[in-house]
Protein backbone atom coordinates (compact mmCIF):
# COMPACT_ATOMS: atom_id res chain seq x y z
CA UNK A 1 0.00 0.00 0.00
CA UNK A 2 1.38 3.41 -1.01
CA UNK A 3 0.79 5.58 2.06
CA UNK A 4 1.65 8.82 0.31
CA UNK A 5 -0.30 8.05 -2.86
CA UNK A 6 -3.20 6.50 -0.94
CA UNK A 7 -3.46 3.47 -3.15
CA UNK A 8 -2.58 -0.20 -3.54
CA UNK A 9 0.81 -0.46 -5.23
CA UNK A 10 0.88 -4.21 -5.75
CA UNK A 11 -0.86 -7.39 -4.71
CA UNK A 12 1.11 -10.51 -3.81
CA UNK A 13 -0.44 -13.96 -4.02
CA UNK A 14 0.87 -16.34 -1.38
CA UNK A 15 0.26 -20.07 -1.40
CA UNK A 16 -1.80 -21.13 1.62
CA UNK A 17 0.19 -23.46 3.88
CA UNK A 18 -0.94 -25.34 6.97
CA UNK A 19 0.71 -23.69 10.01
CA UNK A 20 1.43 -27.17 11.34
CA UNK A 21 3.39 -28.05 8.21
CA UNK A 22 7.18 -28.09 8.21
CA UNK A 23 6.95 -25.80 5.17
CA UNK A 24 4.95 -23.07 6.90
CA UNK A 25 7.97 -21.09 8.10
CA UNK A 26 9.49 -21.01 4.61
CA UNK A 27 6.13 -20.07 3.09
CA UNK A 28 6.19 -16.95 5.27
CA UNK A 29 9.80 -16.34 4.23
CA UNK A 30 8.87 -16.54 0.55
CA UNK A 31 6.08 -14.02 1.11
CA UNK A 32 8.55 -11.68 2.81
CA UNK A 33 10.94 -12.04 -0.13
CA UNK A 34 8.16 -11.09 -2.53
CA UNK A 35 7.41 -7.96 -0.51
CA UNK A 36 11.09 -7.01 -0.75
CA UNK A 37 11.00 -7.68 -4.51
CA UNK A 38 8.00 -5.39 -5.03
CA UNK A 39 9.62 -2.68 -2.91
CA UNK A 40 13.20 -2.80 -4.20
CA UNK A 41 13.10 -4.79 -7.43
CA UNK A 42 15.25 -7.58 -5.97
CA UNK A 43 13.79 -10.49 -3.94
CA UNK A 44 14.83 -10.82 -0.33
CA UNK A 45 16.96 -13.59 1.14
CA UNK A 46 14.62 -14.96 3.81
CA UNK A 47 13.89 -18.13 1.81
CA UNK A 48 17.53 -19.20 1.69
CA UNK A 49 19.80 -21.39 3.78
CA UNK A 50 23.48 -21.64 4.60
CA UNK A 51 25.25 -24.99 4.86
CA UNK A 52 28.31 -25.28 7.11
CA UNK A 53 30.43 -27.69 9.12
CA UNK A 54 30.71 -27.81 12.90
CA UNK A 55 32.53 -30.52 14.85
CA UNK A 56 32.83 -32.55 11.62
CA UNK A 57 29.04 -32.65 11.07
CA UNK A 58 27.23 -30.90 8.20
CA UNK A 59 24.41 -28.52 9.16
CA UNK A 60 22.05 -26.07 7.49
CA UNK A 61 20.69 -22.86 8.99
CA UNK A 62 18.10 -20.41 7.70
CA UNK A 63 19.35 -16.99 6.63
CA UNK A 64 17.98 -15.45 9.85
CA UNK A 65 20.02 -17.85 12.02
CA UNK A 66 17.05 -20.03 12.97
CA UNK A 67 16.14 -23.65 12.29
CA UNK A 68 19.59 -25.24 12.49
CA UNK A 69 19.37 -28.82 11.21
CA UNK A 70 21.96 -31.57 10.91
CA UNK A 71 22.35 -33.03 7.42
CA UNK A 72 25.05 -35.66 7.73
CA UNK A 73 24.49 -39.02 9.38
CA UNK A 74 26.39 -40.43 12.36
CA UNK A 75 29.99 -41.31 11.61
CA UNK A 76 30.38 -38.82 8.76
CA UNK A 77 33.41 -36.53 8.90
CA UNK A 78 31.93 -33.67 6.90
CA UNK A 79 34.11 -31.21 5.02
CA UNK A 80 33.67 -28.29 2.57
CA UNK A 81 29.95 -28.56 1.61
CA UNK A 82 28.40 -26.81 -1.39
CA UNK A 83 24.85 -26.20 -2.61
CA UNK A 84 23.30 -27.44 -5.83
CA UNK A 85 21.71 -24.46 -7.66
CA UNK A 86 18.30 -26.16 -7.37
CA UNK A 87 18.34 -25.61 -3.62
CA UNK A 88 17.45 -29.14 -2.49
CA UNK A 89 20.76 -30.97 -2.87
CA UNK A 90 24.19 -30.66 -1.30
CA UNK A 91 27.66 -31.97 -2.05
CA UNK A 92 30.21 -32.51 0.70
CA UNK A 93 33.33 -34.54 1.39
CA UNK A 94 33.23 -37.43 3.86
CA UNK A 95 36.71 -37.80 5.33
CA UNK A 96 35.74 -40.87 7.35
CA UNK A 97 36.19 -43.42 4.58
CA UNK A 98 39.98 -43.51 4.47
CA UNK A 99 40.26 -41.02 1.63
CA UNK A 100 37.86 -38.21 0.89
CA UNK A 101 34.76 -39.25 -1.00
CA UNK A 102 32.35 -36.58 -2.27
CA UNK A 103 28.73 -37.39 -1.48
CA UNK A 104 25.58 -35.92 -3.01
CA UNK A 105 22.75 -35.53 -0.50
CA UNK A 106 19.08 -34.85 -1.32
CA UNK A 107 17.42 -32.89 1.50
CA UNK A 108 13.93 -34.05 0.49
CA UNK A 109 14.54 -37.79 0.32
CA UNK A 110 17.57 -37.97 2.67
CA UNK A 111 19.22 -40.14 0.03
CA UNK A 112 23.01 -39.90 -0.30
CA UNK A 113 25.09 -41.19 -3.20
CA UNK A 114 28.83 -41.12 -3.90
CA UNK A 115 30.31 -39.29 -6.88
CA UNK A 116 31.89 -42.21 -8.72
CA UNK A 117 35.45 -40.97 -9.41
CA UNK A 118 35.94 -39.57 -5.88
CA UNK A 119 36.23 -42.85 -4.00
CA UNK A 120 40.00 -42.65 -4.53
CA UNK A 121 42.42 -40.01 -3.21
CA UNK A 122 41.23 -37.07 -1.11
CA UNK A 123 38.64 -34.93 -2.89
CA UNK A 124 37.48 -31.65 -1.34
CA UNK A 125 35.73 -28.33 -2.07
CA UNK A 126 32.98 -29.59 -4.42
CA UNK A 127 31.15 -26.85 -6.31
CA UNK A 128 28.34 -27.18 -8.84
CA UNK A 129 28.21 -25.30 -12.11
CA UNK A 130 25.29 -22.82 -12.32
CA UNK A 131 23.26 -25.30 -14.40
CA UNK A 132 23.97 -28.13 -11.95
CA UNK A 133 25.36 -30.40 -14.65
CA UNK A 134 29.04 -30.29 -13.67
CA UNK A 135 30.88 -30.70 -10.38
CA UNK A 136 34.33 -29.17 -9.92
CA UNK A 137 36.47 -30.23 -6.97
CA UNK A 138 40.05 -30.31 -5.70
CA UNK A 139 41.97 -33.59 -5.49
CA UNK A 140 44.96 -34.07 -3.20
CA UNK A 141 47.54 -36.48 -4.57
CA UNK A 142 51.31 -36.98 -4.97
CA UNK A 143 51.86 -34.01 -7.28
CA UNK A 144 50.02 -31.51 -5.09
CA UNK A 145 46.37 -30.48 -5.20
CA UNK A 146 44.59 -29.98 -8.53
CA UNK A 147 41.13 -29.09 -9.78
CA UNK A 148 39.02 -31.60 -11.69
CA UNK A 149 35.60 -31.43 -13.32
CA UNK A 150 33.05 -34.24 -13.65
CA UNK A 151 29.89 -34.39 -15.76
CA UNK A 152 27.13 -35.33 -13.32
CA UNK A 153 24.42 -35.49 -15.97
CA UNK A 154 26.24 -38.12 -18.03
CA UNK A 155 28.04 -39.62 -15.00
CA UNK A 156 31.34 -39.54 -16.86
CA UNK A 157 34.20 -37.56 -18.27
CA UNK A 158 36.54 -36.71 -15.40
CA UNK A 159 38.81 -33.88 -16.61
CA UNK A 160 41.85 -32.36 -14.93
CA UNK A 161 41.76 -28.55 -15.13
CA UNK A 162 45.01 -27.40 -13.48
CA UNK A 163 48.54 -28.59 -14.20
CA UNK A 164 51.99 -28.34 -12.68
CA UNK A 165 53.84 -30.14 -9.91
CA UNK A 166 53.82 -29.53 -6.16
CA UNK A 167 51.39 -26.61 -6.08
CA UNK A 168 47.98 -26.48 -4.45
CA UNK A 169 44.93 -25.42 -6.45
CA UNK A 170 41.79 -25.22 -4.32
CA UNK A 171 38.40 -23.63 -3.67
CA UNK A 172 36.82 -23.41 -7.13
CA UNK A 173 34.02 -20.87 -7.64
CA UNK A 174 32.00 -20.60 -10.85
CA UNK A 175 31.02 -17.28 -12.35
CA UNK A 176 27.22 -16.94 -12.59
CA UNK A 177 27.28 -17.56 -16.35
CA UNK A 178 29.33 -20.74 -15.85
CA UNK A 179 32.08 -19.62 -18.23
CA UNK A 180 34.85 -18.96 -15.72
CA UNK A 181 36.14 -20.44 -12.48
CA UNK A 182 37.97 -18.50 -9.78
CA UNK A 183 40.27 -20.51 -7.51
CA UNK A 184 43.22 -20.19 -5.18
CA UNK A 185 46.68 -21.43 -6.14
CA UNK A 186 50.17 -21.56 -4.62
CA UNK A 187 51.88 -21.84 -8.02
CA UNK A 188 53.79 -18.56 -7.47
CA UNK A 189 54.44 -19.03 -3.74
CA UNK A 190 51.79 -17.70 -1.36
CA UNK A 191 48.24 -18.69 -2.23
CA UNK A 192 46.53 -16.07 -4.41
CA UNK A 193 43.30 -15.86 -6.40
CA UNK A 194 43.43 -16.98 -10.04
CA UNK A 195 40.82 -17.40 -12.77
CA UNK A 196 40.39 -19.72 -15.76
CA UNK A 197 37.74 -20.66 -18.28
CA UNK A 198 35.51 -23.57 -17.34
CA UNK A 199 37.58 -25.98 -19.49
CA UNK A 200 40.81 -25.07 -17.67
CA UNK A 201 42.34 -22.77 -20.32
CA UNK A 202 43.42 -19.16 -19.89
CA UNK A 203 44.67 -19.41 -16.31
CA UNK A 204 45.89 -16.10 -14.86
CA UNK A 205 46.18 -14.12 -11.65
CA UNK A 206 42.80 -12.55 -10.89
CA UNK A 207 42.88 -10.54 -7.65
CA UNK A 208 45.79 -8.04 -7.40
CA UNK A 209 47.75 -7.92 -4.14
CA UNK A 210 50.45 -5.80 -2.50
CA UNK A 211 53.49 -7.97 -1.97
CA UNK A 212 54.81 -7.48 1.57
CA UNK A 213 51.70 -5.58 2.70
CA UNK A 214 49.05 -8.28 2.42
CA UNK A 215 49.60 -12.02 2.52
CA UNK A 216 47.98 -15.13 1.13
CA UNK A 217 44.43 -15.15 -0.29
CA UNK A 218 41.87 -17.95 -0.05
CA UNK A 219 38.26 -19.09 -0.60
CA UNK A 220 37.01 -17.00 -3.54
CA UNK A 221 33.27 -16.75 -4.12
CA UNK A 222 31.62 -15.03 -7.08
CA UNK A 223 28.59 -12.81 -6.43
CA UNK A 224 25.39 -13.99 -8.15
CA UNK A 225 25.20 -10.78 -10.19
CA UNK A 226 28.72 -11.48 -11.50
CA UNK A 227 30.09 -8.08 -10.47
CA UNK A 228 32.07 -8.96 -7.35
CA UNK A 229 34.45 -11.59 -6.02
CA UNK A 230 34.75 -12.14 -2.28
CA UNK A 231 37.71 -13.85 -0.60
CA UNK A 232 39.73 -13.71 2.59
CA UNK A 233 43.28 -12.38 2.71
CA UNK A 234 45.88 -12.18 5.48
CA UNK A 235 46.52 -8.70 6.86
CA UNK A 236 48.87 -8.26 9.84
CA UNK A 237 48.79 -12.02 10.51
CA UNK A 238 44.95 -12.20 10.57
CA UNK A 239 42.63 -13.20 7.72
CA UNK A 240 40.09 -10.54 6.70
CA UNK A 241 37.23 -10.43 4.19
CA UNK A 242 37.81 -8.57 0.92
CA UNK A 243 35.71 -7.94 -2.17
CA UNK A 244 37.00 -7.20 -5.66
CA UNK A 245 35.15 -5.32 -8.40
CA UNK A 246 35.45 -7.78 -11.30
CA UNK A 247 35.24 -4.98 -13.88
CA UNK A 248 37.96 -2.74 -12.46
CA UNK A 249 39.91 -5.26 -10.30
CA UNK A 250 39.74 -2.78 -7.41
CA UNK A 251 39.94 -4.52 -4.03
CA UNK A 252 38.19 -3.36 -0.85
CA UNK A 253 38.62 -4.68 2.71
CA UNK A 254 35.36 -5.32 4.61
CA UNK A 255 36.48 -6.57 8.04
CA UNK A 256 39.27 -5.70 10.44
CA UNK A 257 38.34 -7.12 13.86
CA UNK A 258 39.19 -10.72 14.75
CA UNK A 259 39.88 -13.52 12.26
CA UNK A 260 37.35 -13.52 9.41
CA UNK A 261 37.35 -16.24 6.74
CA UNK A 262 35.39 -18.23 4.13
CA UNK A 263 33.05 -15.59 2.63
CA UNK A 264 29.95 -16.73 0.75
CA UNK A 265 27.43 -14.55 -1.10
CA UNK A 266 23.69 -14.37 -0.58
CA UNK A 267 21.62 -14.54 -3.79
CA UNK A 268 20.93 -10.79 -3.60
CA UNK A 269 24.66 -9.99 -4.04
CA UNK A 270 24.31 -7.62 -1.08
CA UNK A 271 24.98 -9.85 1.94
CA UNK A 272 28.01 -12.02 2.72
CA UNK A 273 28.19 -14.74 5.37
CA UNK A 274 31.56 -15.70 6.83
CA UNK A 275 33.13 -17.36 9.85
CA UNK A 276 34.68 -15.22 12.56
CA UNK A 277 36.10 -15.50 16.07
CA UNK A 278 35.39 -11.84 16.91
CA UNK A 279 33.42 -12.81 20.04
CA UNK A 280 35.29 -16.00 20.98
CA UNK A 281 34.63 -19.42 19.42
CA UNK A 282 34.21 -19.39 15.65
CA UNK A 283 30.65 -18.56 14.59
CA UNK A 284 28.84 -17.65 11.39
CA UNK A 285 28.30 -13.95 10.81
CA UNK A 286 26.60 -11.90 8.12
CA UNK A 287 27.50 -8.46 6.74
CA UNK A 288 25.25 -6.12 4.75
CA UNK A 289 27.49 -4.43 2.18
CA UNK A 290 25.18 -1.43 1.78
CA UNK A 291 24.79 -0.57 5.45
CA UNK A 292 27.89 -2.23 6.91
CA UNK A 293 25.74 -3.90 9.55
CA UNK A 294 27.19 -7.15 10.92
CA UNK A 295 25.21 -9.71 12.89
CA UNK A 296 25.83 -13.17 14.32
CA UNK A 297 23.97 -16.19 12.91
CA UNK A 298 25.10 -19.16 15.03
CA UNK A 299 25.97 -19.59 18.68
CA UNK A 300 27.44 -23.05 19.25
CA UNK A 301 30.97 -22.54 17.94
CA UNK A 302 33.42 -24.38 15.77
CA UNK A 303 31.68 -23.40 12.53
CA UNK A 304 33.49 -23.31 9.19
CA UNK A 305 33.05 -23.74 5.42
CA UNK A 306 29.77 -21.80 5.01
CA UNK A 307 28.10 -21.85 1.60
CA UNK A 308 24.91 -19.88 0.86
CA UNK A 309 22.12 -21.43 -1.20
CA UNK A 310 20.21 -19.81 -4.00
CA UNK A 311 16.54 -19.20 -3.19
CA UNK A 312 14.90 -22.41 -2.03
CA UNK A 313 12.03 -23.34 -4.39
CA UNK A 314 8.65 -24.64 -3.28
CA UNK A 315 8.96 -28.44 -2.78
CA UNK A 316 8.12 -30.56 -5.83
CA UNK A 317 8.34 -27.56 -8.13
CA UNK A 318 11.22 -26.86 -10.57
Amino acid sequence: YDVRGQGIRAQILVRETDPRSSEFRFAVHRAADEIVRVTTGEPGIAATRIVFVSRAAVYTVDADGASIQIVSSDGVQGFSPGWHPGGWELAYTDLNVGTGTIRLHDLRTRRTVDVAPTTEYQNISPRFSPDGRTLVFARVWGEGTHLFSYNLTQDCCLQRLTVGRFSDNLSPAFSPDGRRIAFESTRAGLAQIYVMTADGTGQELFAPYDYGVTGDSHSPDWSPDGLWLAFHRTVASSPQIFVMDVRSNEVRQLTSFGRNEDPTWAPDSRHIAFKSNRTGPTQLWMIDLETGRVRQLTSFGGTRFPNWSRRIPVPNEP
